[in-house]
Parts: structure tokens; C-alpha cells; sequence
């Protein structure tokens, strides 16, 4: 079984001849505690072409020390890392394994790099011996390894570790004696980027990827900038989903709709023979991922309501029976989501998305200057918003409305993909027209989640009922669901009024 640390730390450079400062003088600081030397030995895995190492990931296997086993490490911010461990075994555990797979697809990830490290140990604790930092002096042995392997390098750091629960101020002051001392930050990251960097020949480093038509000024240039971020999301958010961390099913779809609508808004300048397979095949993760999602925010949208009610209109165990009917659903989204993170389908569409960045099937526009191609490529996305408005606004009230609206707030967001994928060439018109276009969606969401709580506050009523509950509160809950629809309907539009003045063809055309 995997456990996660928050690892908060910090790394200096150390010669033979660095002394360490009284670090009692640290504010908070007691005693620094000599724990002794521990002898560690781990081995770094990574794919051939290390691709953990270029997105800042580390994958070891130690012995020796306190936390012996497996270690993968995803960063969080600077100095700040999740560290996920496994017991020792010969091979790498599954549940780590799965974490990569968005990295290293189905590469083999083999020793690259062997660390022997001996580690003196000293606990900065406060008065009453409440461990606060761990400080090391650690002195470093790297080993290449793997084919063309053999190269060594040495050298000392020093670490401090913010122990769990301590200020992270600690860390701040810990530094200003340490500099006081003659003790400056590392110039790497970690110790298996400065083992890879000084057991590489120079003439044997990666060459820099080809960025395609990223380097020019041009509308193709820019269209895939914003597609790499897109697809650099899914790939980062994929272990978050697998760790069930808060939001990432969230931004790991949004991305994946982002993706999508890009495809189809520059259409222009990306081949749409080549992306509408793959943009299918998004639209197939985003369902997958969306059992899940759509479950919390509908999960979150009926707590609301009943926190709304007096005590005195909850009859019945509506509570428990909120949980009994989210966890039959919730475990169900989930295994939907692992099982398509899990799948071949899925892997076959992140290697088709590094072979479109590898070799993106650029159209004449994408070498147009960026503006007019963006400009234009927005407002047509714009015009079909409108006109699902126009025909959304035109029907009477009921079922078909409803669904004219859903598909106005969905040409909606599409508008507002397109403005942000627009907004660092056409700058602050697009950045406004974003925004008046996420108002929109908005108005629009919000009917459409009153829409679909009417459904499962029926099924919720169908379900107390059959087991001699009374229904009363999710009758009266549907009641007001739908009172927050027709007010939805009625502010519609007003906030398409919004949405459309000024005129974005004037003003995206400037």
C-alpha cells in the first residue's frame, strides 16, 4: 500500500571545508540533536530518454535509512514535493507504476542512475523536543548506469527538511544563518538532476525538442502553443486522478474539452482530417471522466439544498439516504475513470498526441500572421453561439428549451475557450470577451444543473418511497429546482444582452 509526504526542504551547496552555524540561534530552535550517519544506496529509474527527469520527477528505489522502499516524487512548487512510497520489493509496485503511465505510456522505465549516499543527521527540535527541521550533510557518490553507463561524480549538500506540522517560516530563518555562514542554495533541483547532468557528456545531451512552427510568429505557432498546454494538462493531471486528489477530474476534463474545442475553432489552421479522430477520442475521455465529476458538483448542488431547509422539512433520513444513493453512484464513477486511465484506448491517445505535436498537420492560415486568423476563428465561433441563442430563446418553455439551452451554453463555453486560446495575441478584447462569454455560461449552467437535480431528486423521491420513506423533502426540493430553472430562464436574456454589446466583431477586429 502507497503513502504520501509532503516533503517542504530545502538544499545547499557543501565543500570539504563547510561548517555549520549555531543553529540555536534560529528563532524557535532549542537544541540541534546529533542523530549519527546513516548509509543510504538508492537506485533512480527512469525511461531510456528520461522523460520523468525533463518534467521533474524522480523514481527510487532505497535501502538503508529510516524510509527504505520505493519513492516517486511529484512536484508541488518550489522546494515543495509529494513524496508517494511503497515497501521494498524487487520490482515496481503497480500502484506507483500507474502513476507514470501518463510519462512513459508502455517504455520500460530501467536504472539509470545509482546515488550512495552517507548521510549525517542532526534534529533541530524546540523546548520541549518537538522535532521542528532535519538537517543532513549529505555526502554524495553517483554512479551512471545502463548502457553507455560508467560515469561517476561526488559531492557534499546540505538539506533541511521541515519536519510535519512546523512553520514553513522555519525554513526562511534556518536560511539566513546558513548564508550568514557562507552556505548558498544548490544550483539543482535535486540530487538526481545534478548525477544525470555531471555523468553526461556534453557531446551525448538531448538535443532540443523541435517545437515545430512554436519558434515563429505565426498563427500555427500560436494555436499549438495552446495545444501543448492542453495536452501538458492531461498528462500532469492524470496521476492526480488516480490519487483522487481534490478538482483533478475537474481540470483534467476541462483540459481535455479545451483540447477539443481548439481543434474545431482553428480548424483553419490545424488539419481537420487529422484532429476530428482525435478530437473524438477526447470527447471519449471527457465522458469517462465526466461520470465522475458531474457526480460531485450535482452531489454538492443537493447538500445545498438541504442546508437551506429548516430542521423542520427534513422528514425522513434524508441524509443517509443522500449518501446511500452518492456512494452506489461515486464508486461507480470512479472505477469509470481508473478503467479508462487504465485502458489501451487511452494510452493509444496520449502517443497520438505527442505525434501531433512531433509533426502537427499545419493548414495554409498557420502561417498567416496570428491576429486576423485568431480574430476571425473567434467571432465564427461567436456566430454560432448566436444563433443557438436566437433558437433557444424562440421556444416556449419545457423539455426542447431546455435542451436548447444546454446547447447554447455549451457553443457558449466553446466561445470562451477560443477567446482564451486568442487572448496573449489579441490581448485585452479577447480577454473581455471571455469574461462576457463565462457570464453567459454561467446563466446557462446553472439552468442546466437545475435540470438534471430535477432528475435525480425524482429518483431520490422514487427511492425513499419504495423503501416506506416519506418523499416529502425531495418533492419540495424538486419544487424549488424548478422555480431556479424558470428563474433561469427568465435572467437568460438579459445575459445574452450582456454577452453580445459591445459588439465583439468591432472590437476583436481592432
Amino acid at each position: 500500500m502507497a503513502e504520501t509526504k509532503r516533503e517542504i526542504e530545502r538544499k545547499y551547496e557543501a565543500g570539504d571545508e563547510t561548517e555549520l552555524p549555531d543553529l540555536t540561534r534560529v528563532r524557535g530552535v532549542c537544541e540541534v540533536l546529533d542523530r549519527g550517519v546513516a548509509e543510504l544506496d538508492a537506485v533512480y529509474y527512469d525511461t531510456p530518454g528520461l522523460r520523468l527527469a525533463a518534467d521533474s520527477l524522480t523514481l527510487r528505489r532505497r535501502t538503508g535509512g529510516e524510509d527504505a522502499g520505493w519513492h516517486l516524487k511529484f512536484p508541488v512548487a518550489t522546494g515543495i514535493r509529494d513524496e508517494i512510497r511503497a515497501p521494498l520489493s524487487d520490482t515496481l509496485p503497480r500502484s506507483l507504476a500507474g502513476l507514470l503511465r501518463s510519462r512513459v505510456h508502455d517504455e520500460p522505465v530501467v536504472p539509470v542512475v545509482r546515488l550512495r549516499s552517507a548521510r549525517d543527521v542532526r534534529h533541530l527540535v524546540d523546548g520541549d523536543g518537538t522535532l521542528l527541521a532535519e538537517l543532513s550533510v549529505d555526502t554524495v557518490h553517483a554512479e551512471r548506469l545502463g548502457e553507455g553507463g560508467g560515469a561517476t561524480a561526488s559531492w557534499k549538500e546540505i538539506e533541511v527538511e521541515l519536519a510535519d506540522g512546523a512553520d514553513p517560516a522555519l525554513l526562511d530563518t534556518v536560511e539566513k544563518r546558513l548564508r550568514k555562514a557562507g552556505i548558498r542554495p544548490s544550483s539543482s533541483p535535486s540530487k538526481l538532476a545534478r548525477a544525470v547532468a555531471e555523468t553526461t557528456p556534453k557531446e551525448a545531451a538531448p538535443a532540443r525538442p523541435e517545437q515545430a512552427a512554436e519558434d515563429d510568429d505565426t498563427a500555427g505557432a500560436r494555436v499549438l502553443a495552446y495545444v501543448r498546454e492542453q495536452i501538458d494538462a492531461i498528462v500532469a493531471f492524470d496521476p492526480a486522478v488516480r490519487r483522487d486528489l481534490p478538482d483533478s477530474v475537474h481540470k483534467m476534463r476541462v483540459a481535455t474539452r479545451r483540447l477539443r474545442s481548439a481543434f474545431k475553432t482553428y480548424r483553419k489552421v490545424l488539419d481537420r482530417k487529422v484532429t476530428d479522430p482525435v478530437g473524438e477520442e477526447l470527447k471519449w475521455l471527457a465522458g469517462e471522466l465526466g461520470v465522475a465529476r458531474d457526480q460531485e458538483v450535482l452531489l454538492a448542488r443537493l447538500r445545498g439544498r438541504l442546508d437551506e431547509l429548516p430542521p423542520t422539512l427534513l422528514l425522513g433520513p434524508v441524509h443517509a439516504r443522500l449518501r446511500i444513493w452518492d456512494v452506489s453512484r461515486g464508486v461507480d464513477a470512479r472505477r469509470t475513470a481508473l478503467a479508462a486511465l487504465d485502458s489501451d484506448r487511452y494510452l493509444m491517445l496520449l502517443k497520438t498526441l505527442d505525434a501531433l505535436l512531433a509533426d502537427p498537420p499545419l493548414r495554409k492560415d498557420a502561417r498567416k500572421a496570428p491576429a486576423p486568423v485568431l480574430a476571425r476563428a473567434v467571432l465564427k465561433d461567436y456566430d454560432r453561439l448566436a444563433a443557438r441563442v436566437e433558437r433557444a430563446l424562440a421556444l416556449p418553455a419545457g423539455h426542447d428549451r431546455d435542451l436548447a439551452m444546454h446547447q447554447a451554453r455549451k457553443a457558449a463555453k466553446r466561445a470562451r475557450y477560443a477567446a482564451d486560446a486568442a487572448t496573449p495575441t489579441l490581448g485585452k478584447p479577447a480577454k473581455r470577451f471571455a469574461r462576457r462569454m463565462k457570464a453567459l455560461q454561467s446563466v446557462l449552467g446553472d439552468h442546466q444543473d437545475s435540470v438534471v437535480a430535477r432528475e435525480a431528486l425524482r429518483t431520490l423521491a422514487i427511492q425513499a418511497h419504495a423503501a416506506g420513506e416519506t418523499a416529502f423533502t425531495w418533492g419540495l426540493l424538486h419544487g424549488r429546482e424548478e422555480a431556479a430553472g424558470a428563474a433561469g430562464e427568465r435572467a437568460f436574456p438579459d445575459a445574452w444582452k450582456r454577452a453580445s454589446a459591445p459588439k465583439p466583431r468591432a472590437a476583436l477586429a481592432r
